[in-house]
């Protein structure tokens, strides 16, 4: 592996970890808020740590322990302390934008 190949992994490596750390940091903000503004969540974050331990790390982990990986915490302690319900204009903009099946 290059100097530089090694010098990216290490710098997405930090970028990866300042998202982690500053979406634990903004517990006010929901899972659905993020779905509904940008299209991932960090449960979506979590599948995609699962899904690169499993295709590039040689040790696949899983799906809870990948979440807590990203949240900090065990997602179901997350979940108490922090979810709050959906509002009905929240979930309707969900509807709207989730990917229906057999669709594109």
């Amino acid at each position: 592996m290059s100097d530089d190949h090694q010098r990216q992994i290490e710098l997405e490596a930090a970028v990866f970890r300042r998202l982690r750390d500053h979406l634990r940091s903004r517990t006010d903000v929901q899972n659905l808020d993020l779905m509904n503004l940008a299209g991932f969540c960090r449960n979506c974050l979590s599948n995609w740590y699962a899904d690169a331990a499993a295709r590039d790390g040689g040790a696949p982990i899983g799906k809870e322990e990948a979440r807590e990986i990203v949240y900090g915490m065990p997602y179901a302690e997350w979940r108490d302390r922090y979810q709050r319900e959906a509002s009905p204009d929240a979930l309707a903009a969900f509807e709207a934008r989730k990917p229906h099946e057999g669709g594109s």
